[in-house]
C-alpha cells in the first residue's frame, strides 16, 4: 500500500484515556509486560480471539504464531508505562504499529490499520491459562506442519474476508 493511500494515527488514536469505556466501571482483564512497566487494562469481553500463523507474526513472537485478543479499541486503556513503538507493513499490506515495553521488550499491543476499530493485545499478556481458546486462525499457509489446531477454529489460508455489520447495512441484527 502507498503512503499517500493509508491513514496515520497517533498510537492510541480512540482509546480511552480517562477511564475504560467512558469512565463506567465494567469487568476489565489486565495486560502487562514481562517486568511490570507496562500495563493495559481491556474492559468486557474482545470482539474475538485469533491465531496467526504468517511469518512477520513468527518472527515477532519467536516462536510458530502468534495469538491476538481483539477489543473494541475504546475499550482499551493504558493504565501503566510508555511503550516504544514499531510500525510495518502487515502481511495483508496495511500498516500495523506494534507498542512494547522499552525495558523488557514485551510486545503488548498492536493497532492494524485493516481494522481500525480494533485493537490485538497479545494473549499471553493476559497471564491467564483459562483465557478463551481462538476462534480463527488465519495465514494457515504458513502453519508449521506438526502444530494441530482446535477441531471448531475457523482456518483461513490468508486473511478472513471482511465481516458484514448489520448495522453498517442499515439492517438490525
Amino acid at each position: 500500500m502507498s503512503d499517500a493511500g493509508r491513514q496515520r494515527r497517533t498510537p492510541y488514536d480512540g482509546m480511552a484515556t480517562t477511564g475504560v469505556d467512558g469512565g463506567q466501571h465494567m469487568d476489565a482483564r489486565s495486560a502487562g509486560c514481562h517486568c511490570g512497566q507496562l500495563e493495559l487494562a481491556c474492559a468486557g469481553e474482545p470482539k474475538r480471539v485469533s491465531m496467526c500463523h504468517c511469518i512477520e507474526c513468527q518472527r515477532r513472537t519467536g516462536s510458530a504464531f502468534s495469538v491476538a485478543v481483539f477489543y473494541e479499541r475504546q475499550k482499551v486503556r493504558l493504565v501503566r508505562g510508555s511503550p516504544k513503538t514499531y510500525e510495518r507493513d502487515s502481511a495483508s499490506g496495511y500498516p500495523v504499529a506494534f507498542h512494547f515495553c522499552p525495558q523488557c521488550g514485551s510486545n503488548v499491543w498492536w493497532e492494524p490499520a485493516r481494522m481500525p476499530d480494533l485493537v490485538g493485545v497479545a494473549l499471553g499478556a493476559f497471564g491467564d491459562p483459562d483465557f478463551p481458546q481462538p476462534e480463527q486462525s488465519v495465514w494457515t499457509q504458513h502453519r508449521h506442519a506438526w502444530l494441530r489446531l482446535p477441531d471448531d477454529c475457523r482456518v483461513f489460508a490468508s486473511n478472513p474476508p471482511p465481516r458484514k455489520d448489520p448495522m453498517r447495512e442499515g439492517k438490525a441484527p
